[in-house]
């Protein structure tokens, strides 16, 4: 079977109407002033919820640096893995599960937004990024497994979203694995042997329902979410071998989806990733 690239990447232009910014004029004192009254935007917490055979999921949210290795290290002793982190006011989430099928895992927690040498140090060791956050105070949180199907992998840091890099990486055969922010940056990770035949992006200062969906119709499934405060992304994939159930659910809520999450794992929908950031104007 010869599957087709598309390499499409959705950017959606918001004009000033749809960033709430009003500028009008007043008189003071005789002399025309201009004043800008903006909008502040909502953020929200995303989480997205794949349909898996049950396993054993454990969350935490709210988590200092310093409480990060007891969570983590007693998660590794009842034989979980991290397969998600996100940050929110420079606190951590975790997310491990017993499903990620890594075989070893290490960490950092760096006051700089994606370690380079340390990535580079662990590569070397053949770990791979599996999970990526930025905090708002330039922090981040860097996971690396092994037993993931990745052969090579690159990364890149920018102040805007980098399309242009990765529609140039896809044309290379890597895909998007892992997605951060830190206040406006951009972090995204793409890795060979991803296990999928096509990816897109939906790039938007709204929660981009409209799209997602009609991705959804044709197969594809969101596979890394990052948002900063003004913008929110999600790359949707179509893997290479389809899962038996294929249903996939977002959820969004102003507050860590905890009170959500026990009625999803009911109907053995398990959170895939999750982030914090602008859904909604």
């Amino acid at each position: 079977m010869v599957h087709r690239r598309c390499n499409l990447l959705l950017v959606k232009l918001i004009g000033h109407k749809r960033a709430r910014l009003a500028m009008e004029e007043e008189e003071e004192d005789g002399q025309p002033k201009k004043k800008v009254r903006m909008g502040m935007p909502a953020t929200q917490w995303i989480s997205v919820y794949n349909a898996r055979r049950p396993m054993k999921q454990r969350y935490h949210y709210n988590v200092a640096d310093s409480r990060l290795p007891q969570h983590i290290d007693k998660g590794n002793e009842d034989g979980l893995y991290i397969s998600s982190v996100a940050s929110c006011q420079n606190l951590w989430a975790l997310i491990m599960d017993a499903g990620t099928g890594f075989t070893s895992q290490v960490y950092e927690l760096s006051p700089h937004f994606l370690h380079k040498e340390w990535i580079m140090e662990q590569w070397e060791k053949n770990y791979y990024i599996s999970a990526i956050a930025g905090a708002t105070n330039g922090s981040s949180l860097v996971v690396m497994s092994k037993g993931t199907h990745y052969s090579q992998q690159s990364y890149k840091v920018s102040d805007s979203f980098p399309y242009k890099w990765i529609s140039k990486k896809w044309r290379e055969g890597f895909y998007v694995t892992a997605m951060a922010t830190s206040k406006l940056r951009w972090g995204i990770v793409m890795s060979r042997g991803a296990g999928f035949t096509d990816q897109v992006v939906e790039l938007d200062f709204l929660y981009p329902s409209e799209g997602i969906h009609r991705r959804w119709d044709f197969g594809y499934r969101i596979t890394a979410t990052a948002a900063t405060w003004d913008q929110a992304a999600f790359v949707l994939s179509t893997p290479r071998r389809r899962p038996a159930d294929e249903t996939q659910e977002t959820l969004r809520t102003s507050a860590f989806p905890s009170s959500h999450v026990k009625e999803k794992w009911a109907r053995n929908l398990y959170i895939a990733s999750v982030c914090f950031g602008r859904t909604v104007s």
